[in-house]
């Protein structure tokens, strides 16, 4: 490995000091076309905007999608879908002939194409990234029928089956007879309306009495009470044309359709959403009478500015090659997040808003299109972390706010949860939390014991597993680092999150005996957990590190330098965190997972989160051979490495250099799902489509082509240089890479601002 910041390729200096630019490739060389239908909703095509997803497909001739928006919580805490639209035309340009359904990158939309002998048909399905609308353009060649169906399967209570709760919070502990309530839809003249309004006792509810909170429930973040969504159906010419039932994927539904008035060349149809926490309905219908008109050109600009900020290209010519693959199915991932950029609640790692029939991804699971498991309100801290990381690189830190805007909401929760129990401050958040911030009531668990410690879950997997929060801690932290932007409306929760761990185990300390740290005047971080893995631990590294690591970096901030009490706090309190502890193994010293442990329990690897993400350990820092060595000879690490689902190993791959396997890791990491949207991967650990799974891996990928050291920019640090790449990614201090490597040079290298090309270090 070579370290080396100049460059001598005549074809480099020429192209960058004569400010050209080589060409880069189209992002709609990986647009997905096909050119037969659908079998079903499992062979959909994600679709979406703002805050808006859809599940496109053609089937049988008949258009369909389902819609779902962030936020659509009902009052078990399940993430509803909208319903599903159906379109029909007579006669039909679908029935036969030619056929393509392209999802067009650039534009963020669908285009449906049919011709059935003289008849031809141009669909246009796109969300409005401004507005929750979405919009169908339908341009015919002659003029057609057009038939409108709104389906719906909670036409009625729906009374939920064994496992079906797996989807809401009470998961494998529902209540009996619990119900998922019914929707109201009707006709308004000729526009269709729906909506779930919560009433009556929630999850939410249920949860406060059940962890003994009832005193300070007025306090605590309630975001499902009197919470209504929905929307109208509206089309120019069309009218109200009766209600029918049907089953699809096993599911009954019933129908609301609308038809045009006449055969028409050119109509659009308009689904306009709203949600809100209002006192009556009332007050929400009033919302939906404010016609809101959709700007195509404006949204169109909106996607193109998105693919602007980055991208990865490789193998651009080769598009039978692996490399492609990775790079297309990258952006298909991509664009998927960018479907919920500006959601009120961050992307869900279960799915996200694109999941479908669930008999289609588990054959056993036959409930209706609102399932997933593990829970919809629900927020799973060591999923989401790797939804949202791979957002700094990208440049997309504008969509990391519904994230952090999260656990913000909840900081009053999760300080009163230490208040309450410990009598001590700083914010408690748990491992398997709900959007109001309390622990998952199933995993905080039903039957306990009655002296058991009202504040702990009794859970065998999250018993004391505080330090999740702390990854989004740092996120928000490199936010500023990347950006320079203000962050001070989260330096509370950072304080408040690190405050917890100075307070908590002292606190348990003294239930131990009198002395509130060890003898080198370091808390015992005990019990404590390494991930869900290595329970019952001492001084685990997972939390060692992540306590360094953003402790250090908040004492960077001004505000706390500023801030004299602030600062000689946090100062103190990074003297009393213990250190990382290393273990020989065959000789060889490693990173050990904590420095004692009673159990384990899963199959995650903590002894390599120093790497990633907390950065102690990689490439030029002190020590990697520890590093090295825990990847080499831990059996633990070599047992439990994979590619699937949430795994890192190919993050972890990148971060050590080792260029063969990070390259092999990724290659299964990002290869095509087996569904038929590439995309789509999963369930792994989780669900279908699973986006920790890609999430993972696109950090993984980036972490290939740039790695960063405070100021120090490392170029491709563990890249195979037999595949060409071309790729602009962002680092810390507003600064943009421009990077084209082919037949192992580099052929273009442009760095904004030009200021920082002193701080490259090029590892090739």
């Amino acid at each position: 490995m070579r370290y080396n910041s100049k460059y001598s390729i005549p074809l480099v200096l020429f192209l960058t000091f004569c400010g050209i630019q080589l060409m880069a490739q189209n992002i709609s060389d990986y647009n997905i076309v096909w050119n037969t239908q659908s079998n079903n909703s499992s062979e959909s095509m994600p679709c979406g905007g703002g805050d808006v997803g859809m599940n496109v497909w053609v089937e049988n001739g008949d258009i369909l999608f389902y819609f779902s928006r962030s936020g659509t919580f009902d009052e078990n805490n399940t993430l509803l879908k909208l319903g599903r639209i159906r379109i029909r035309l007579t006669p039909n340009p679908f029935d036969g002939g030619e056929f393509s359904q392209e999802l067009k990158l650039e534009e963020g939309h669908i285009i449906i194409k049919g011709k059935n002998k003289a008849v031809s048909s141009d669909i246009r399905i796109w969300a409005d990234v401004f507005n929750p609308i979405i919009n169908v353009d339908i341009s015919n060649n002659q003029n057609l029928k057009t038939e409108v169906f709104y389906e719906n399967w909670r036409y009625q209570d729906r009374l939920l089956r064994k496992n079906e709760s797996n989807q809401n919070s009470y998961k494998w502990a529902a209540p009996k007879d619990l119900v998922t309530r019914k929707d109201d839809i009707h006709f308004d003249k000729n526009t269709i309306v729906f909506y779930h309004r919560n009433s009556g006792e929630t999850v939410f509810d249920a949860t406060v009495k059940q962890q003994g909170l009832d005193a300070i429930k007025s306090q605590i973040f309630n975001p499902l009470e009197n919470l209504t969504f929905g929307g109208v159906i509206t089309a120019k010419e069309y009218k109200a044309n009766g209600i029918s039932d049907g089953i699809y994927a096993d599911t009954d539904y019933k129908t609301w359709k609308l038809e045009s008035e006449r055969p028409l060349k050119n109509s659009q149809i308009k689904i306009q959403l709203y949600t809100a926490q209002t006192a009556n309905i009332a007050d929400w219908k009033s919302a939906l009478d404010k016609p809101v008109i959709s700007d195509l050109k404006k949204n169109i600009a909106w996607w193109k500015e998105f693919w602007n900020r980055s991208f990865i290209h490789i193998q651009s010519d080769k598009k039978d090659d692996k490399g492609f693959e990775m790079a297309r199915n990258y952006q298909l991932f991509r664009y998927m997040l960018g479907c919920n950029a500006y959601g009120q609640y961050p992307t869900k790692f279960n799915g996200g808003l694109f999941t479908y029939d669930p008999v289609h991804t588990d054959s056993t699971l036959n409930f209706t299109p609102d399932f997933r498991k593990w829970g919809g309100g629900t927020h799973t801290a060591q999923n989401q972390r790797l939804v949202y990381f791979p957002m700094l690189k990208s440049g997309d830190i504008d969509m990391m706010k519904s994230q952090f805007d999260f656990y913000n909401r909840i900081l009053p929760t999760a300080e009163l949860r230490s208040k309450t129990y410990w009598g001590h401050g700083g914010a408690c958040f748990t491992e398997q939390i709900e959007n109001f911030g309390l622990p998952n009531p199933s995993e905080y668990g039903w039957k306990r014991p009655e002296s058991y410690d009202k504040g702990m879950e009794y859970n065998a997997w999250l018993e004391y597993q505080w330090d999740t929060a702390l990854e989004f801690c740092f996120m928000i932290l490199e936010k500023e680092k990347y950006t320079g932007k203000d962050i001070s409306e989260y330096i509370p929760l950072i304080e408040s999150t690190l405050q917890f761990f100075d307070e908590h185990y002292q606190y348990l300390a003294r239930q131990r005996g009198r002395k509130t740290l060890d003898e080198q005047g370091k808390l015992v971080l005990y019990p404590g957990s390494a991930c869900e893995t290595y329970k019952m631990a001492y001084n685990a590294t997972s939390t060692i590190a992540a306590l360094l690591t953003v402790s250090s970096r908040l004492l960077e901030l001004p505000e706390i330098q500023s801030d004299t009490v602030a600062k000689n706090y946090f100062t103190e309190f990074l003297k009393r965190i213990p250190e990382i502890h290393t273990q020989k193994i065959d000789g060889h010293t490693t990173i050990s997972p904590a420095w004692l442990w009673e159990r384990v329990n899963n199959v995650e690897t903590p002894q390599l989160y120093p790497v990633f993400p907390w950065g102690i350990y990689g490439i030029g820092k002190p020590n990697l051979d520890i590093a090295l060595n825990t990847w080499k000879y831990d059996k633990d690490v070599i047992k439990f490495r994979s590619h699937v689902g949430w795994k890192q190993d190919a993050i972890w791959a990148a971060r050590l250099g080792l260029i063969d396997e990070a390259k092999d890791l990724l290659i299964k990491k990002l290869e095509s799902a087996e569904t038929r949207f590439p995309a789509f991967w999963g369930p792994g650990y989780d669900w279908t489509p699973d986006h920790n799974w890609g999430g993972s891996g696109m950090i993984a990928l980036q972490e290939m082509l740039l790695q960063t050291d405070g100021e120090k920019i490392l170029l491709l640090p563990a890249w195979d240089k037999s595949w060409d790449v071309h790729f602009k990614l962002h680092a810390p201090y507003n600064t943009t890479i421009e990077c084209k490597l082919e037949n192992g040079e580099i052929m273009l290298l442009k760095v904004t601002p030009e200021s920082r090309r002193k701080d490259i270090i090029q590892l090739f």
